[in-house]
């Protein structure tokens, strides 16, 4: 029985558990399926939302779209528009040149039409002036004709009183005028002469200076040496050094020789680069007025003096670039025309001579209307291969012309350098206005100084030039050889051989001589007579 009643009681509990179930598991189907559907109208109503953000975004991009293609259909339309404005201006302007050509062309026909008359009336009365010159000619002639006819009767008549022919009166004539000539000559010659002797001595001592001037020995000390003063001699022992070490140290910083001598209260700096030379006696002025002197101290003082020579140069450079109204120079080239303040060419300072080519350029170049500036600036760099040291081998011409391209100068400028004197062929006019300028400045009186060998040879071969000439018995080279007297064989030289002899030694010597400045040639012939009293 108790198991029956246990067995009874557990059905009726799984009854009833099944049927709790059954409810239970109805009421949460029901509730997961309400939360479902609530969750599906969420899901629609999102997908409603985003469906409506999407159609809305489509249809503000359609908009733009249309708004875009409306603008630049506008935009089109407006640049046809204006299009159509310029072509109608343009015809417009057109039509307005063809009325003024159809005007002018109007005004042409009537001028012709007025020429045409013109021409006409002018070629009737050239017509009329013609048969008259012809006729007056017609008359000239007869009178012409008759004028000869009384020519002749006169001089017949001329010769019958006379008893003379005409060719005999006329040689007659000649032979009087000739002697008269003769003697008019001989005492110009006596007068010429004397003059000569009155002014020799002071002729001879003017070329006595002038040779003095142009001594080798002014030129090689102006050139490669410089004297610094001492005070005392007893300063000369502390520049030699302990065996010779400051001396030695000075010549090695600087470069250049230093000669202590016996020349009271002096030492001579020699050396063929100018500026050394400057930094060298710059140095020991420094030196001797701070007393110490020992290796260290020279080369601290040579650099430092180096350094402010080097800032020297640069200032004088652009100094005178500023004063000559150049701009746009390379940095190298203004330190080379510094640098032109310490070099000389045959005595004549080379940036003086760089200046003054610089302005006669300029000049020139205004009175024939060219580039002022260019010629300028070609004037003033002409000579800078002078102070460039490093191709030595090179004309300072082509050296200055290499320079020239290698900082960027203009053709015209580059060409004037390297032709200034025939190195190369000229390509520009402002070339021969520099090549003028550079001989002006160079052969004016007292710019420069040659020395005395060249100038004797010089003088030799423009008396050997003149002396290959027939006829010619001697040659003097008058005045620092600016004048040559030639003197002729006067049964060889007629006076009218003279002045083609003349012409002929200048031709010779343009031709074939260098020299400075113009040369007068002076042809003298001269007959004497010598007779004895027995």
């Amino acid at each position: 029985m108790d198991i029956i009643l246990i067995v009874s009681v557990a059905l009726v509990c799984i009854v009833v558990g099944i049927l709790v179930d059954r409810f239970f598991l109805k009421r949460f189907s029901a509730q997961i399926e309400q939360t479902a559907k609530e969750k599906a109208r969420l899901i629609e109503k999102e997908a409603q939302l985003k469906a409506e953000s999407v159609l809305k975004a489509e249809q503000l991009k359609a908009a733009e779209s249309i708004n875009k293609l409306k603008t630049e259909h506008l935009a089109e339309q407006e640049n046809k528009r204006q299009a159509l404005d310029a072509a109608e201006k343009r015809i417009k302007s057109y039509e307005g040149k063809l009325k003024q050509k159809e005007t002018a062309l109007k005004q042409k026909e009537t001028s012709l039409a007025k020429s045409q008359e013109q021409i006409k009336k002018e070629t009737a009365d050239s017509l009329k002036v013609k048969a008259d010159a012809e006729r007056k000619f017609d008359l000239a002639t007869q009178k012409l004709e008759n004028a000869e006819q009384l020519l002749a009767q006169q001089i017949e008549q001329l010769e019958r009183i006379s008893g003379l022919k005409a060719a005999e009166a006329r040689k007659q004539l000649t032979d009087a005028l000739t002697e008269e000539a003769k003697t008019q000559a001989s005492a110009k010659i006596r007068e010429l002469l004397e003059e000569a002797q009155l002014t020799a001595t002071k002729q001879a001592k003017k070329i006595v200076l002038t040779t003095i001037q142009r001594t080798a020995t002014e030129h090689a000390i102006e050139n490669c040496v410089s004297v610094f003063h001492l005070e005392s001699d007893e300063v000369k022992g502390k520049i030699i050094g302990r065996e010779g070490r400051n001396i030695r140290a000075l010549e090695a910083a600087t470069g250049v020789e230093i000669i202590v001598d016996d020349t009271p209260e002096a030492i001579t700096i020699s050396g063929f680069d100018p500026v050394r030379r400057e930094i060298a006696r710059l140095s020991l002025e420094r030196l001797v007025a701070d007393g110490r002197i020992h290796p260290a101290r020279i080369e601290e003082i040579v650099h430092k003096v180096r350094k402010q020579i080097e800032e020297q140069i640069l200032e004088l450079g652009e100094r005178t670039i500023v004063e000559l109204g150049i701009h746009g120079l390379h940095i190298e080239l203004i330190k080379m025309v510094g640098k032109m303040r310490f070099r000389s060419s045959y005595g004549q300072n080379l940036l003086q001579h760089s200046r003054e080519v610089a302005k006669l350029c300029a000049a020139m170049a205004s009175e024939l209307g060219l580039n002022t500036k260019l010629a300028k600036r070609a004037g003033l760099l002409h000579d800078i291969g002078k102070v460039y040291t490093e191709d030595p081998d090179k004309p300072h011409a082509i050296v200055g012309m290499e320079l020239a391209i290698k900082y960027n100068e203009h053709p015209e400028v580059c060409n004037a350098i390297g032709a200034h004197h025939d190195e190369i062929e000229m390509t520009s006019i402002i070339s021969p206005i520099v090549q003028a300028c550079d001989a002006i400045s160079g052969s004016r009186p007292g710019a420069r100084r040659e020395t005395m060998e060249s100038y004797i040879q010089r003088l030799k071969d423009l008396e050997n030039l003149v002396l290959s000439h027939q006829g010619v018995n001697k040659c003097f080279a008058m005045q620092a050889g600016r004048e040559l007297r030639v003197m002729v064989d006067s049964e060889y030289v007629t006076d009218e051989k003279a002045d083609a002899l003349s012409f002929q030694i200048a031709q010779q010597i343009e031709r074939d001589m260098q020299y400075p400045g113009q040369i007068k040639v002076t042809v003298i012939r001269e007959k004497r007579a010598v007779s004895f009293a027995k």
